[in-house]
């Protein structure tokens, strides 16, 4: 039977989501803990894999196991795992249904202060020396609409297949002295949300004008685009499916 996991974590302490060697993973820990639990290998296979840093308010795994699962794996599990991984609900799905290619859509959250908060030191980009112009920020991201190749804000040397995206919304918003940008798409290249916020500062610092990011994004080109903006202060916070 295939069993899809809803589960959160804080991204501090972790080389990102997906296993890889000589480094703690989010994957590596969720599958020790079933492994352990069901007394089987279990390997799980992700919606995502998010950077080193990054948080997840809501991902979604699925896992393949011939055991029929009780209502109180969920709380088993919970206490197994760290206290940055939380397990919110797990169900089954249909044999064939796929936590990474039936998705429809992922949206992230990006948040930076705009004054020196001790609180937020870990969780968003403190970036008080220089103002940001949001109105700015926002024209330029009228102009992500017009595209679908963002190749210019994809990780170099990858195994990407394409670079096209269609992104579904984009938008930056102010609360207090804290701007958070929200996007969603039906898919994200490794690296593309911190990439397009970096380049998204640099229009809001004045280095860049909004009409800019054309040529950015048409260059086709890592190069042309912003330094990524640091992990910690990312969140991927839905995943969209049809169950």
């Amino acid at each position: 039977m295939r069993y899809f996991i809803e589960f959160s974590y804080n991204g501090k302490n972790y080389f990102g989501y997906q296993i890889q060697p000589d480094a703690i993973s989010v994957q590596e820990e969720l599958e020790k803990a079933l492994s352990t639990i069901l007394r089987e290998e279990i390997k799980t296979t992700g919606a995502g894999r998010t950077d080193t840093g990054v948080h997840a308010k809501k991902i979604f795994a699925h896992f393949d196991t011939g055991k029929e699962l009780d209502d109180q794996l969920t709380r088993r599990l919970n206490s197994f795992l760290p206290s940055d991984i939380s397990i919110k609900r797990i169900f089954p799905v249909k044999d064939d249904f796929h936590a990474r290619f039936d998705a429809t859509y992922r949206t992230y959250e990006y948040y930076i202060s705009l004054e020196k908060n001790p609180f937020t030191q870990e969780s968003a980009w403190q970036h008080w020396k220089r103002g940001l112009d949001m109105d700015a920020m926002n024209e330029a991201c009228k102009i992500l609409f017009e595209y679908e190749d963002f190749t210019s804000f994809a990780k170099l040397k990858t195994d990407n297949k394409t670079n096209i995206c269609k992104i579904y919304k984009a938008e930056w918003e102010q609360n207090g002295s804290e701007l958070k940008f929200t996007v969603s798409a039906n898919r994200f290249l490794r690296n593309m949300v911190r990439a397009i916020v970096g380049t998204m500062v640099e229009i809001g610092t004045g280095k860049l004008k909004p009409e800019d990011l054309r040529k950015v994004i048409e260059d086709k080109n890592r190069n042309a685009a912003g330094t990524s903006a640091p992990g910690h202060g990312l969140y991927l916070v839905d995943v969209g499916y049809e169950f």
